[in-house]
């Protein structure tokens, strides 16, 4: 006698698909390789938060940090640029259409070397962009030199002292715009998946600097993006949830221990302070924070600023809502009174 076993039930999301739909392709980098965690986190998120894969659009310059976006998010768009020009590339996209959600991959070379001008650009328009920097203070794909983002001192494998400061991508970020910026680790699932969330539902740009230790040339005693080191001097400014706006919102909360964030989605950041003072709404102090943690020595962690009243590039440049390659003729070309006035001002 035969008997028929049920398969379990497929465990899907609120919009009726499952994890395989935002897995990407097998990844290529170093086993251990912090990127690798990294792009586990975007899958989770994205797929916990119920988007839909084909309505994002991934980008990424060179290095190992730009292959990521090949191993996440296989049903989404992607396009992968020159190295250092992924911003610009990633402006024309979402200039072209405000619809797509936009995450891009980059890395401390990619973003703090020879991208440093696009980043910078990139930071005071605003524009709506998921920007994660998966920072390793070296050039892995050229064999591990340090990168502008080594911290002063560090060693290398081969014992050669940096002697140069760093960019502290966060700091720029908060200088010139960014309105919302965090930091993390990628050993530390929990704090970047909160911080992931939060970025999904902002609407403007969200800089992450993710440190993401390289195990081939930046893993060792003396380094200061190594494992251990990120765990002996990781201090974390606050502790981060993230409350979708489709679950209850309706939570007890301490007096004075908790501040929330209404996210433009109607999501809540849910941000928890550490023992400290920590406004993360008050851009001086947390330029502050970063200076008096590297002075001690610290990494400091968590959602460092967030700001939802800023207009983002699209509001400041008046875009229309839909599309522009789905706008009829009619409202893409002036009329010939209006060339004729255009001629005429110029002579």
């Amino acid at each position: 006698m035969s008997t028929t076993v049920t398969p379990p039930p497929r465990k899907v999301n609120r919009i009726g698909l499952d994890v395989l739909s935002y897995k990407g392709g097998k990844t290529t980098l170093c086993a251990g390789c912090g990127h690798n965690s990294i792009s586990e986190r975007v899958i989770e998120c994205f797929y916990e938060l119920g988007v839909e894969p084909w309505m994002v659009t991934k980008f990424s310059g060179i290095g190992c940090s730009s292959k990521s976006p090949a191993y996440f998010l296989n049903l989404a768009h992607g396009f992968n640029g020159v190295h250092g020009r992924m911003p610009s590339v990633a402006t024309g996209a979402m200039l072209a259409n405000r619809r797509i959600l936009a995450i891009g991959v980059s890395g401390d070379g990619d973003t703090a070397s020879i991208g440093i001008g696009q980043f910078m650009h990139l930071l005071r328009r605003n524009l709506p962009l998921i920007y994660i920097i998966e920072n390793n203070g070296v050039y892995g794909l050229t064999k591990g030199q340090f990168s502008a983002t080594a911290d002063l001192g560090s060693k290398l494998k081969t014992g050669v002292i940096n002697d140069q400061p760093p960019f502290d991508c966060c700091a720029l970020a908060l200088e010139w715009g960014a309105t919302f910026v965090a930091r993390s680790f990628s050993g530390d699932k929990k704090q970047l998946q909160a911080i992931l969330k939060a970025a999904i539902s902002h609407r403007g740009l969200s800089v992450i600097d993710v440190i993401s230790p390289c195990t081939t040339f930046n893993d060792h005693e003396g380094s200061t993006k190594s494992y251990a080191y990120m765990k002996d001097h990781d201090e974390p400014v606050n502790e981060v949830d993230f409350v979708p706006h489709f679950e209850d919102i309706s939570v007890e909360i301490p007096e004075g221990g908790v501040q929330d964030v209404r996210m433009h989605d109607g999501s809540l950041l849910r941000i928890k302070k550490l023992g400290r003072d920590f406004d993360p709404t008050d851009k001086l102090r947390s330029l502050t924070e970063l200076h008096q943690a590297q002075q001690r020595g610290e990494v400091i962690t968590g959602v460092l600023f967030v700001d939802t009243g800023k207009p983002d590039f699209h509001d400041m440049l008046h875009m229309v809502e839909e599309p522009l390659a789905t706008l009829p003729e009619s409202r893409v070309r002036p009329p010939k009174a209006v060339l004729d006035q255009l001629m005429e001002e110029l002579r």
